[in-house]
């Protein structure tokens, strides 16, 4: 660390800080224009990597000078907000209008337990599903562990009352939160998706090794799809798949990318 002239902390940390400060009214800014946009990223089976078993659908917003910011910078501050609603309502408009547009897609959404409770969002989602009689089987919505146990009781009544309806849910992050056996069973997740702290480095990582092992016993009970997230590495991939995990995410298969990958390039475009 080193001081600048005046006396005061690190120039590089005071920047920092002020972005910080300033995200979520860039965020509000962005979201009142439409500068956002999904990223997709690949969920890939285990077993058959070279086959997509979904996408997931990751929201982000443009800065002012056009950059793309993913959602792990903005959305812990904005989610309590207004703003995490129209986030929310933006990213299933977007996914809904994919699977509109693509018959055989199957994608992921996130979304906020709070938004369980916002009528625009649901009726959005209600609407969504009138319109594609498809759809509902090919949304997975994901509700991340600590958001749903913000609000356990209001979860498990949404979920059951879409799940009539097709859609599956996938708890997220799971393993970064204070999830109870009991809040568990009665969620009736479909999916669970294990926290990349958990996953990164587990083939040489004893630790995460134990937690992995333990995620893949609770899954096996509660009848639930396994998905690592944050995979970067063959080697852990080849330990997860080897210790039973279904389905492997992360950018050792692929980056996410606004650009929709099931989509065929434009003439003269390039593939990547």
């Amino acid at each position: 660390m080193w001081a600048d002239r005046d006396g005061g902390g690190d120039p590089l940390d005071a920047a920092v800080a002020a972005r910080r400060r300033a995200m979520p009214a860039m965020v509000r800014d962005a979201v009142a224009r439409g500068r956002v946009a999904l990223a997709y990223q690949p969920v890939v089976q285990a077993l058959r990597p070279e086959r997509v078993a979904f996408y997931e659908g990751l929201i982000r917003v443009f800065d002012p000078q056009d950059r793309i910011v993913p959602a792990r910078e903005f959305m812990a501050a904005v989610e309590p907000t207004a703003t995490g609603r129209e986030i929310d309502c933006l990213a299933l408009d977007m996914g809904l209008q994919a699977l509109a547009a693509a018959p055989d897609l199957r994608l992921s959404i996130n979304m906020s337990a709070r938004s369980i409770g916002y009528p625009r969002w649901l009726r959005r989602l209600r609407q969504g599903l009138m319109r594609d009689a498809t759809a509902g089987e090919r949304l997975i919505l994901e509700i991340s562990e600590r958001s749903a146990m913000q609000v356990p009781e209001l979860v498990t009544t949404f979920m059951a009352d879409f799940a009539r309806q097709g859609v599956s849910f996938a708890l997220d992050d799971f393993g970064a939160g204070r999830t109870s056996l009991r809040h568990l069973r009665d969620f009736r997740f479909d999916l669970m998706k294990i926290d990349g702290d958990c996953v990164r480095g587990v083939a040489h990582d004893a630790d995460n090794q134990v937690l992995v092992g333990a995620v893949c016993a609770i899954a096996d009970q509660f009848d639930l799809f396994t998905v690592a997230e944050a995979v970067e590495r063959e080697e852990d991939a080849a330990w997860l798949t080897a210790a039973g995990i279904n389905c492997l995410q992360g950018y050792f298969f692929a980056a996410p990318t606004v650009r929709p990958p099931w989509q065929a390039p434009e003439e003269g475009e390039e593939r990547a």
